[in-house]
């Protein structure tokens, strides 16, 4: 298997094997992550049963595609049908014929493609693990796709005859700064770790970007080629992505454009008002659906009620998209190699490694040495229009201490000069004035490359570096 990382899921699969009743599994997450390929890299090949749902086809070309399957595995030609309810039947006695002594595995992918309009897919899904698998101890049922919506509403949050009745959920995330490293060595893919934060900071470990990395190019000249170049793999995914993950993806697109807009992220009515949406039940599922796929997060300020919440734009790729992507004119297939530093990606790249941060805050904490205590996480913003003072990420441990921690990108080491002395001075005792904490309030610097040793960087308590956050 040539399986990057995915520890965690490898050891539920082999948990699920073992089990000693039935199991119905969703796998979910963002396009292009990487389920499919997990599922039958893990498994290979040993499937009882393995078919994948056909994008934009009828009802008609559904059941074709699923007698093919059926066909297939079952070892013997069996009738085509014309019912989903017939299609599940037929699956059942494949099944039933099946001579295993461990788990028979089921996968069906895309299945939210099978699902076409009054085709009663659902309810014939329902009748298959109801009446006749769920009864069973043998069936390891797992199911996958893209559209993260249709797996929430139709699988984990059904109301119908599957409520309750999906057994196991595995949500999976972006590769970690660590596997990105490990998929690039593993592919002679020469990038030191600078590069890889920046590979990071645009497409965000998601493996399928990965993979497109050519070992000959640059960093910036693969860039180019994939964004920027006419004939470009991703020139057109940001379209695509939202697209196949959201059935009304045009409401999601509203919300994270306005996203993109505010670093720090926006409230609900402030969503509402950039987005120019409706306020009503909907735009809490969407948001609920973008949550989930890894899009944005929602987040407190520091001892701020949930009413309070603010949302913030977290995906990589649609950040950098509409930085540099979105309504670009020039056609210029060296943009990114040639690109020259302005305050417009000062911005982003500060931002973009803030975000790097976020996602890795199991590494940040275990270089604070502080894994097994309790904390909660947030941000905070000086009421004082004249202060100004804002801290990106606050870290509130249990043993009565709070890590104000500065995030710095910079291409060397880091220098705090008498001026920013002043103002990180200023910006713990605005945060201590201002909260009335009793708290001890420690100065953290996460930078790339660390900070220069001078007359001022002695306040500072602890340090995490770029190195710090590839720990696994």
């Amino acid at each position: 298997m040539q399986i990057v990382g995915r520890k965690d899921e490898i050891a539920d699969f082999e948990r699920f094997i073992e089990s000693e009743k039935s199991e119905f599994v969703v796998v979910f997450g963002r396009r292009r992550v990487g389920k499919t390929f997990l599922v039958r890299e893990y498994f290979d090949g040993r499937f009882t049963f393995y078919h994948t749902g056909m994008a934009n086809t009828e009802i008609a070309m559904q059941l074709k595609n699923f007698n093919t399957s059926l066909c297939k595995y079952g070892n013997a030609p069996y009738p085509e049908v014309t019912t989903w309810y017939n299609a599940f039947r037929q699956l059942i006695f494949l099944l039933s014929k099946a001579k295993k002594k461990t788990k028979k595995v089921v996968f069906i992918d895309e299945m939210p493609w099978m699902d076409t309009p009054r085709s009663g897919f659902v309810q014939a899904l329902e009748f298959f693990w109801n009446s006749w698998a769920s009864a069973q101890k043998n069936i390891l049922l797992i199911v996958c796709g893209s559209a993260t919506s249709w797996m929430m509403d139709k699988l984990i949050r059904n109301h119908g005859g599957l409520h309750n009745r999906v057994t196991q959920q595995i949500y999976l995330s972006p590769f970690n700064l660590g596997e990105c490293e490990e998929f690039f060595q593993k592919n002679n893919i020469a990038l030191d770790r600078r590069q890889i934060v920046e590979n990071y900071m645009i497409f965000g470990g998601i493996p399928y970007y990965l993979s497109l990395m050519k070992k000959q190019f640059s960093m910036a000249q693969n860039v180019d080629k994939l964004c920027f170049s006419a004939k470009g793999a991703l020139k057109n995914e940001f379209e695509n992505l939202y697209a196949s993950l959201f059935k009304k993806h045009e409401t999601h697109v509203k919300i994270v454009e306005a996203l993109s807009k505010k670093a720090k992220g926006l409230t609900r009515e402030e969503i509402i008002e950039g987005a120019k949406l409706p306020n009503g039940g909907g735009l809490t599922k969407t948001l609920e659906d973008l949550e989930l796929c890894g899009f944005i997060r929602k987040y407190n300020a520091f001892e701020k009620m949930e009413r309070n919440s603010l949302f913030q734009l977290t995906d990589f790729f649609t950040l950098f998209y509409f930085n540099f992507m979105k309504n670009r004119r020039l056609n210029d297939e060296h943009y990114w190699t040639n690109f020259i530093e302005n305050a417009r990606h000062r911005a982003w790249s500060g931002y973009a490694f803030e975000q790097v941060c976020l996602a890795h805050l199991h590494q940040i904490k275990k270089k604070l040495g502080i894994l097994g205590v309790l904390t909660k996480v947030s941000s905070w913003r000086s009421r004082e229009a004249e202060n100004g003072a804002q801290v990106d990420l606050l870290i509130e441990r249990n043993d009565r201490i709070i890590n104000l921690c500065e995030i710095k990108f910079a291409s060397s080491f880091f220098v705090i000069d008498k001026k920013y002395d002043e103002v990180l001075r200023n910006k713990c005792e605005a945060f201590r004035q201002e909260t009335k904490t009793r708290k001890s309030v420690h100065l953290t610097m996460i930078t790339t490359h660390g900070i220069q040793h001078n007359a001022y960087w002695g306040n500072v308590q602890s340090e995490v570096i770029m190195d710090d956050l590839f720990e696994v």
